[in-house]
């Protein structure tokens, strides 16, 4: 009876199970938070943030319509999952369509430039973001975020969206009003979780690319500088997986470090990009950064990211991400 749902048959299992895992899991871990144990509260902390994280990942599967038949079906579950992990400020057409130009300009095509709002605020104001930075609170991610609430209040054109901005805002205060009423300890440990949710993802998304980034709000072209072709994005594309030994473990992300994968062939859903991976590119493609490789330089660029002009190079051989500093602020959660 499932399959009748599903785009994929033999995605039937692996989805089912994944979104009863992610959809079960946000109320368990905020009742664990809620525990008077600390241990309980740690375990539930970790399975809140790996939830949201699942919750991202399936907004990006949700918008290549990789899971449904139907792209309404899509549409409403990618939803759901932006309302459990607070992108749902941006209608999911919007996150929809600005991951779509992602991958068809090849470009990281941003919602704001984050660099040079830094640059252009005062000192004191950039200096205690990269303080925050450098103590791993990811607040150019929070500050993208706001900016998605900001915009209908900034730009004219943008009005009709005040509203649908102040209701969810109220509904989602108020949660978490209540949660703090019950247990300060809970709110805390969900700010918590939070952080280390945008900080998976972020992590992730630092070095998938070494795109040109382009700040755009509306259906700008990027400039026609370079030849943006097919061997362009799979030279500027990186698979930074979780482990080359244990492939399994790649399924906390829910396979989206098989990133040269997905972008060859963007229609293919999460749970046949190992397959497809082996397939195209085997275990020895270059292509291919252990995240071992890039935990040092997430560690010591990050605070030079945030400001950088670049995302750094890549070179060759078994230290060759030592000079990637990584992306900063693409994150398809945040659209207008």
């Amino acid at each position: 009876m499932l399959r009748k749902h599903f785009r994929y048959p033999d995605g039937v299992l692996p989805n089912v199970l994944a979104l009863a895992y992610t959809l079960a899991g946000y109320p368990i871990g905020i009742m664990l938070l809620l525990n008077p144990s600390g241990w309980v509260n740690g375990i539930g902390t970790l399975l809140l943030a790996h939830v949201l994280v699942y919750s991202a990942y399936f907004i990006h599967e949700f918008a290549h319509n990789t899971i449904f038949k139907t792209p309404i079906a899509n549409t409403h579950w990618g939803t759901l999952m932006s309302w459990l992990n607070g992108s749902c400020y941006a209608p999911f057409a919007d996150l929809r369509r600005k991951h779509m130009r992602h991958h068809v300009d090849r470009a990281d095509v941003i919602t704001f430039d984050s660099k040079q709002f830094l640059h252009a605020s005062p000192a004191w104001f950039r200096k205690l973001i990269l303080a925050l930075e450098w103590a791993y609170i990811p607040a150019v991610e929070i500050i993208m975020h706001v900016y998605v609430m900001a915009i209908p209040f900034l730009v004219p054109e943008r009005k009709q969206a005040r509203l649908r901005i102040i209701a969810i805002f109220l509904l989602r205060a108020a949660v978490f009003l209540a949660l703090g009423v019950i247990s300060p300890k809970a709110l805390a440990l969900y700010f918590i979780a939070y952080v280390l949710f945008l900080t998976v993802l972020r992590f992730a998304d630092a070095y998938q690319h070494t795109y040109d980034a382009f700040a755009m709000l509306g259906a700008d072209r990027i400039p026609n500088d370079k030849l943006r072709d097919h061997a362009y994005e799979q030279s500027n594309t990186y698979s930074n997986l979780v482990s080359l030994k244990y492939p399994w473990l790649n399924l906390l992300l829910l396979n989206f470090p098989y990133h040269n994968a997905h972008h060859e062939k963007p229609a293919v859903p999460w749970h046949r990009l190992p397959t497809l991976h082996r397939e195209l590119f085997g275990e020895g493609y270059e292509q291919i950064i252990p995240m071992r490789l890039l935990l040092a330089g997430f560690h010591t660029y990050r605070v030079k990211r945030v400001l950088s002009d670049d995302y750094g190079v890549v070179t060759t051989g078994t230290n060759k991400a030592a000079a990637f500093y990584g992306a900063v602020g693409v994150s398809f959660l945040t659209a207008v």
